[in-house]
Order: structure tokens, then sequence, then C-alpha cells
């Protein structure tokens, strides 16, 4: 017994140090940070429609024979220079499509990236004639997070800017809370849709340490402040407050779905399961099988494409505190969509 408690206080007090380690390179990181030059990043604007009619110009030249070149290398590298000379002269389509890219961890980092595109794109598109594109990829992930991603892109539709969702891989739990927002969803034939549910897990090492004679105490202020917990001995109570907690979310959950898809039978899907596209289609999760790339082309016929990101400039220092707040990052309510 005493072994085993040696041990473990050991491991107590390493984890301690470690932890006490971290905090300190974050605090040093974070005051050089503080004093460094700003790292902001800017915008980049890519001509989607542009680029795709130089790609298609190049190979077509690069598919000639080796005797058409010889004859033809002079006439085809003229008429390649005169399609680019027209295409820099000619006039921009009216109609516009801005193409934006989400890419998902598990706390929805990205949102902070796309309010300043959506930001952008409200500022410069017109409603009436211009479209937004977001291809989205997302397993879910943090409530707060998600449910922030989501508020931003409810934001075309409140200004009455048409916007379309493609998703190619997954599009699950709060990733799916994003991408019914849109107008419309438009995913690949193997996509995953759906998972509306919300699930919470943490160990508990209380059993563990009444064995080596630790004790573990929790103090709060206010009934609820803390329900579950991984040290402490947790109470029927609080497990049903926790759960209660849960159920609330998930009602929120299926509010907002309800609100943007009302063609949902939101009792039907909403149990928590996941579909890929033809099925997801029959239950309405998504408007259209297409990979994102069909989509687009479907689009440039009548638009003229742009691609839109934000750049951002980080010093070293930035990227030490991020590495360790990953390291020591512990949501201190664990509640989340995945």
């Amino acid at each position: 017994m005493f072994e085993i408690s040696a041990e473990l206080i050991v491991f107590l007090l390493k984890s301690m140090i470690t932890v006490v380690s971290i905090l300190i390179v974050l605090s040093v990181a974070v005051s050089l940070s503080i004093k460094s030059k700003d790292t902001k990043g800017g915008f980049i604007l890519k001509d989607l429609s542009r680029q795709m009619e130089k790609d298609t110009l190049k190979l077509k030249t690069q598919m000639l024979s080796k005797r058409e070149a010889k004859k033809e290398v002079k006439k085809d590298s003229k008429a390649l220079k005169k399609k680019e000379s027209e295409l820099s002269k000619e006039p921009k389509k009216d109609n516009k499509v801005m193409v934006l890219d989400f890419n998902g961890d598990i706390k929805a980092s990205e949102a902070e990236v796309l309010k300043l595109c959506v930001t952008q794109c409200l500022k410069t598109l017109d409603p009436k004639n211009d479209q937004v594109v977001v291809r989205l990829e997302s397993p879910g992930g943090m409530v707060s997070g998600y449910g922030l991603a989501a508020s931003e892109l409810s934001r075309f539709r409140e200004q009455g800017l048409k916007v379309s969702v493609c998703v190619d891989k997954v599009a699950a739990s709060g990733g799916y809370l994003m991408s019914c927002v849109a107008d419309q969803i438009v995913a690949s034939p193997f996509a995953v849709l759906g998972s509306i549910g919300v699930v919470a897990s943490m160990p508990n090492f209380n059993k563990l340490l009444k064995k080596n004679s630790i004790d573990y105490e929790v103090l709060t202020a206010g009934k609820h402040k803390r329900t579950l917990t991984m040290f402490g001995e947790n109470t029927e109570e609080g497990r049903k407050k926790f759960l209660d907690q849960l159920e609330q979310i998930h009602t929120l959950f299926k509010n907002f779905v309800s609100k943007y898809r009302p063609q949902l039978d939101i009792e039907e899907v909403a149990t928590g399961e996941y579909w890929f596209g033809e099925d997801a289609l029959n239950l309405k999760l998504t408007d259209k099988i297409q990979t994102s790339e069909d989509f687009l082309i479907e689009l440039s016929k009548k638009n003229r494409l742009f691609h839109l990101s934000y750049k951002e400039k980080k010093s070293w220092t930035d990227k030490l505190t991020e590495a360790a707040q990953i390291k020591i990052f512990k949501d201190k309510n664990p509640i989340d969509f995945i």
C-alpha cells in the first residue's frame, strides 16, 4: 500500500511540475508577444474562373503530339498569348460567387477567420446578383465554438445573401449545425451528414484516490456550480443535473436545425445517428448530391468565381503560445457535440 501511494504521489508531483513549467513558458511567451511587432495578417483573393480558363488552355497545348508540336508550336503559342491577353481585358461578369473554406477542429478554431471573411463578403457582394459557397469539412466539436461559427454563417441569410454549403467528406454534429444555415446543402455521394446529438465524457479517479487514502475536496458556491468531477465523489443528484444540461443543449440543437430546415422530420434525424449521401438526401438532410468541384464548375458557366481566404502572420511567440495552450487546455464544462 505504501509503495503504491508513494508512486502516485511522485506521479502527481511530476505532473504539477510539468504544468507549472508550461505555465511559466506560456506567461513569458505572452509577455514577449505583447512587446513584439504587429503580426496581423491579410486577405487573399484569387480569381478561380480565370485560373480555370488558363489551366484549360495550357493543358490543350501540352496535349499536342511531337509532330504536331513542331508544326504548330508557334501558332499555338501565339494563340495562347492572344487568349490570355483577351482574358486580361475581358470585363468581369456581373454575377460573382465567393468561395470560402472551413476545416473544423474540435474547438472550431477557424470561427474567427470565418467572421472576418463573412464581414468582407457582406461589404463587397451584392445580394441581388452574388452568392457565397462554403466548402465545409468537420466532424463537430465544442458547443460554444460551433455555435459561434453557425451564427457567423447565419449573417449571410440575415442580409439576404444566398449561401450554399458543399460537403465532400463530413459535416456531422457541430459541422451539420453550421451546414443547416445554408440556403442549400450540396453533398458528395459518400459524405457523412447528421449526428444531431450531444455527448460528454470524463474519467473519475475517486475510487483510486480512496484506495490510496488520498482526499480530494471540491468547494463550490452555488448548488450546481460543479455537477460532475474527475477526482471527487459524484452523486446521483449531480449526475441527473448534468444529464438535464445535455438534454437542454440537445433541444437547442434541434430547434436551431428546425429553424433553418423546417422540411426535416427532426425527431427522426435527431437521434445522434449519421447518414451517407443518398440516404441523407432521402431524409432531406441535404438538397443535392454532387461534389463541390462539379458544383463550382456548374456555377462558373453563369458566374465569375473568386476564392477568399485570410492569412495570419504569426510570430514565433504566437506559435509557442498556441502549442502551450494545446498542452494545458482543459474545458471546465466538458460538453461537446462529438
